[in-house]
């Protein structure tokens, strides 16, 4: 009975609309959602996505496969990609978290870039922490963000990273191990376990 679906909003099927849940004008819903306690905007479009007490504005696109949990606030234009979550988070307007990623705890700007499987790294066994990343950072693909850590505006933080200290505005982070080569050494572990195996059936 709580529920309110704006005008020229379509709700497919299979999709639970629950608790205070509101949905703006000319939505897309479902198939297969469950929408508990969300405020949606307008011209949202939300795909096999579960939502719980989040804040949506208007045109964005959610999911497939996104789990938006209480203390979401989404700003309008925001993407949230598949096999996303996001929890206790505002993000900013334009701003993108594409795939495979872990927002929490966090306060995002607007046009930020968060690539595949990174994460904001916000609890450590006892207390929970803060990430801030500034307007318009690039969060590369795979990259830690160890909380309490702010990334500044404009900030690129290079795939591969784990970051426990502030990036500056317009800085540039890279914190990983330098690659490092060992020629034939790939056959020589092969030869190894090959041995091993051969001595444990004699």
């Amino acid at each position: 009975a709580g529920v309110d679906i704006g005008a020229d909003t379509i709700v497919y099927p299979g999709t639970m609309l629950r608790g205070r849940t509101r949905i703006g004008t000319d939505c897309v819903v479902g198939p297969t959602s469950d929408l508990l306690d969300t405020v949606v905007g307008s011209g949202t479009t939300i795909r096999q996505t579960v939502a719980e007490g989040a804040v949506i504005g208007d045109e964005c696109a959610i999911g497939p496969y996104a789990y938006l949990r209480p203390g979401t606030k989404l700003a309008h234009h925001v993407k949230i990609g598949d096999f996303v979550e996001i929890k206790n988070a505002d993000i900013g307007e334009h701003s993108k978290v594409p795939h495979l990623s872990y927002v929490g705890d966090a306060v995002v700007g607007s046009g930020v870039n968060i690539g595949c499987g990174a994460i904001t790294a916000n609890y450590d066994g006892y207390n929970k922490s803060k990430t801030e990343i500034g307007d318009n950072a690039f969060i590369g693909s795979n990259a830690n963000l160890i909380a309490p850590v702010r990334i500044g505006d404009g900030a690129y933080v290079v795939a591969g990273s784990t970051i426990t200290h502030d990036v500056a505005e317009g800085d540039l982070a890279i914190a990983r191990e330098r690659q490092v080569n060992k020629p034939g050494y790939a056959d020589k572990i092969r030869a190894r376990a090959k041995a091993k195996k051969d001595r444990a059936t004699d």
